[in-house]
């Protein structure tokens, strides 16, 4: 039986009450964010710790789509994710995503669907969600300058 070396990098996270539900979360080092609740049960000072999962998806595609771009040579002059994210009542959590990924680009179409491609095989955050079983819809337009 042949082993593999399998890299394991360890991500650490803390949570820790402000007040109401105020809950300052940071990451061990200089990056801390606050989650809160709706005004109707808290201050609406941050998002939701819902609503960062899914902001950390369309964060990770577009980090990831610019890496890959940069590897692949392909000059990318503008790039925005937005997200559409729908919460099942049966669930009780994401059901559903709806990516619209506007990409500013001169590269070939063939190039930019490889890109999108090769994003998608790398964005950590997208493969968390597929394993749980998200649907998710990708919408990508190119635009020429």
């Amino acid at each position: 039986m042949e082993w593999k070396k399998t890299l394991t990098t360890k991500i650490y996270a803390n949570a820790k009450l402000i007040e109401g539900f105020q809950i300052m979360l940071d990451d061990n080092e200089a990056h801390s964010y606050i989650v809160d609740l709706a005004p109707d049960l808290g201050t609406g000072l941050g998002a939701s710790s819902l609503e960062l999962c899914v902001m950390s998806h369309a964060g990770c595609y577009a980090t990831i789509c610019l890496l890959t771009a940069k590897k692949m040579r392909l000059e990318l002059k503008g790039l925005k994710v937005k997200v559409e994210a729908m919460k099942s009542d049966e669930t009780g959590t994401i059901a559903e995503e709806t990516f619209n990924i506007q990409i500013k680009t001169d590269a070939p179409q063939d190039r930019v669907e490889r890109l999108h491609k090769l994003t998608l095989e790398n964005c950590s955050v997208g493969i968390l969600f597929e394993r749980a079983g998200v649907k998710i819809n990708y919408r990508v337009n190119v635009t020429k300058e």
